[in-house]
């Protein structure tokens, strides 16, 4: 066999190993740009998506409906049972308070705009002695929504809407009587909007 046969078939074992070669380490290569594209779209939050919740399963459990009485001015109850059915707006105030009576303000037109779709209810926040001051306060800012006294519990900043005598706090309670939204200090007719939305 002459030399230059002997060169032509080692150069081409040596090409032969080369391709080898580069293939391994092409196919190394993509094995690992796979795990780094995996690993920095986990880092991104671009992993794959986790499998739905069952239809109708809530993700947390739903505050029960809240149970009150109050003792209202006339003979339209202020009561728990009474109110369910519609959402409600109930707002806690005082009459010495300028803030309160601009919720109240906002209040007396959003319920007749709204008839008889949404339950308007006003506690106040004063003991039993103040009745006839609060007759006076309904009349005077022309109330026609049920209007009630707090008890001694809400009155001291407990019973069962807790804390509330930070006046005006205005809460919104769902068809079932569960709040759905609180806020404490002058709430907009935008703000009590968007809470009722949708309940």
């Amino acid at each position: 066999m002459h030399s230059s046969d002997r060169r032509g078939k080692t150069t081409e074992r040596r090409a032969t190993s080369a391709r080898a070669f580069v293939a391994e380490r092409a196919a190394a290569g993509v094995a690992a740009l796979g795990i780094a594209v995996t690993g920095i779209a986990g880092a991104a939050g671009c992993a794959p998506a986790k499998r739905p919740e069952p239809v109708g399963v809530s993700a947390a459990p739903r505050e029960q409906g809240i149970a009150f009485t109050y003792d209202s001015l006339d003979d339209r109850p202020v009561t728990s049972d009474a109110m369910r059915g519609k959402p409600v707006v109930i707002a806690f105030v005082t009459t010495w308070d300028l803030t309160s009576q601009a919720q109240v303000d906002f209040l007396v037109p959003m319920s007749k705009n709204d008839g008889d779709q949404v339950r308007y209810v006003l506690v106040a926040l004063q003991e039993r002695q103040d009745r006839e001051l609060v007759e006076v306060y309904r009349t005077k800012l022309g109330v026609t929504f049920p209007v009630a006294l707090g008890d001694r519990e809400t009155i001291a900043g407990g019973g069962p809407f807790g804390d509330v005598h930070n006046v005006p706090t205005v809460v919104v309670l769902d068809r079932e009587g569960r709040r759905v939204w609180q806020k404490s200090g002058l709430a907009k007719n935008d703000e009590i909007r968007a809470a009722l939305r949708g309940i």
